[in-house]
Formats: structure tokens, C-alpha cells, sequence
């Protein structure tokens, strides 16, 4: 394998900041890969394969501390896995290399970009309203909820597969308002533990179509775990205050970028 010292660098300082912030890889990584001029389907597939195994180690510690609700997991997979599948060859279909398919993946991706800047800035108002509405969405009958956990799931694997992000901003907040009584640490622990097999999933099948760089995906990979490790360790260092509104215009930025482009 090649070392390449940009990639490298690259998966270094956005593991660093997923260490301290907790944010998905996939919102920052993707954009950073189009400015090194990868094709969007590579980037995709490639950043898919490398957030299911950053992740991993996630869902380990979360299951250790038992953060892990595998019923609401498995609901969720129920409609992602498939949806992913599906969407996988409809891209297949129109043309993997096709203009139509990169301006799909640009503007999709733009567009969630955006709404996870949102959800990082207005995440505390979002978790606080959840709680306060869980009077109403308590009193939904089991299977309706189950409907609308698969209906998300679809949703997201649909989303995450055209852009390798989503799992993280749109699972965890369909999550808060689906489920408002379940700790916190439940909920994102719940989200990992799907994230990962949908990651996994979507990044194989693009890996079966060719849309994998594996030595891209090395170098990232060498950057990215230590980033990860020294940044989960410097966790409150920079004031969060401070720290999620610059990660946000960060996103904010790029997104408009790729929607006007």
C-alpha cells in the first residue's frame, strides 16, 4: 500500500474530531474526500467502509455499559438493510458513472449537511421537547411505533447510501422523538449498534460495484484510529459551547457548497 500523507492526515484530524465530539465521521470525511477530487461514488462507498469500522469499536463499549436496545436495532436494520439494497441497484441501474447519479449524491449530500449542523446546534431543544412530549408519543400502540421505526429505517438506509451520512443526525433524532422515555445513552448506543451494520452493508455493496478505494480507505484508516483515541481523551477541552456552533457553519459551509454546485 501507498502511503499517501493528505489522506492520512485527513483521517487524523477528523477522527480527532470525532473523538471530542462524538459527531459521525461521515459528515466531515465525504466533503474533505470531493475537495481531493475523488468521485462521489468513491468517496461514498470508501467513507461507508471506513465509518462501519471506526464505529465498531463503539458498539462494543456500549454494549459493555449494556447502552444497547437490540429490539429497537433490529427494527430499524428491518428497514435500512433492504432499502440500502434497493437503492444500491437503482444507482447500479442509471449508472453508477453518470452525471445524473454524482448530482444526486452532491446534492443529497449538501442537503444533509445542512440538517446535521442543525441538529448540532438545536440538539439540546430537540432532546428537551422530545421529553416534553412524551405524554402523547408514550400512548402510541407498540406495533404503530414499530411501523414508524421501520418507516425511519427505510428512510435512512435510503439516505445513508446515496451519501454515507445520516445514521448519525436523522437516526438519533427520529430516535428522540420516537422513543423520549429511553436514556440518552440508549438512544445513541441503539444508533451505533444499527449504524454499523447498515455502514457495512452499503459500503460492500458499493465495494461489489467498484466504488471502494481500499488503499484511500488504508490511509484513512491509519489517521483516523489514533485521531480518534487522542481526541476521545481531550473530551471538554474546548469549551462545547464553543466547539459545536464552528463545527456547524464548518458543515453549514460545505453543504451550501455542494447544493449550489
Amino acid at each position: 500500500m501507498e502511503f499517501e500523507i493528505g489522506y492520512i492526515i485527513a483521517g487524523l484530524a477528523v477522527g480527532f474530531i470525532v473523538g471530542m465530539t462524538g459527531v459521525g465521521g461521515g459528515s466531515l470525511m465525504t466533503p474533505i474526500l470531493l475537495y481531493f477530487n475523488v468521485p462521489a461514488t468513491t468517496a461514498v462507498g470508501t467513507d461507508l467502509l471506513y465509518a462501519a469500522i471506526t464505529k465498531a469499536g463503539g458498539v462494543v463499549a456500549h454494549q459493555k455499559q449494556k447502552n444497547i436496545d437490540w429490539r429497537i436495532a433490529w427494527i430499524l436494520a428491518a428497514g435500512s438493510i433492504p432499502a440500502s439494497l434497493v437503492t444500491l441497484l437503482g444507482m447500479h441501474y442509471i449508472g453508477f458513472s453518470s452525471g445524473s447519479v454524482d448530482s444526486l449524491i452532491r446534492t443529497t449530500l449538501g442537503a444533509m449537511l445542512i440538517f446535521t449542523a442543525a441538529v448540532i446546534i438545536f440538539k439540546q431543544t430537540l432532546l428537551d421537547y422530545s421529553h416534553k412530549r412524551d405524554f402523547v408519543l408514550t400512548r402510541l400502540p407498540e406495533r404503530t411505533r414499530d411501523i414508524a421505526t421501520v418507516i425511519t429505517g427505510v428512510v435512512l438506509g435510503v439516505v445513508v447510501t446515496v451519501t454515507s451520512i445520516g445514521a448519525g443526525a436523522l437516526g438519533t433524532m427520529a430516535l428522540f422523538m420516537l422513543y423520549p422515555l429511553l436514556a440518552t445513552s440508549r438512544l445513541v448506543g441503539t444508533e451505533i449498534a444499527h449504524a454499523v451494520p447498515l455502514t457495512l452493508i452499503a459500503g460492500l455493496g458499493h465495494a461489489g460495484f467498484g466504488n471502494v478505494n481500499w488503499e484511500l480507505l488504508g490511509n484513512l484508516l491509519i489517521g483516523s484510529l489514533p485521531g480518534i483515541y487522542v481526541g476521545s481523551h481531550l473530551t471538554g477541552a474546548i469549551p462545547d459551547k464553543a466547539l459545536r456552533p464552528a463545527l456547524a457553519l464548518m458543515l453549514v459551509y460545505a453543504g451550501g457548497k455542494l447544493v449550489m454546485s
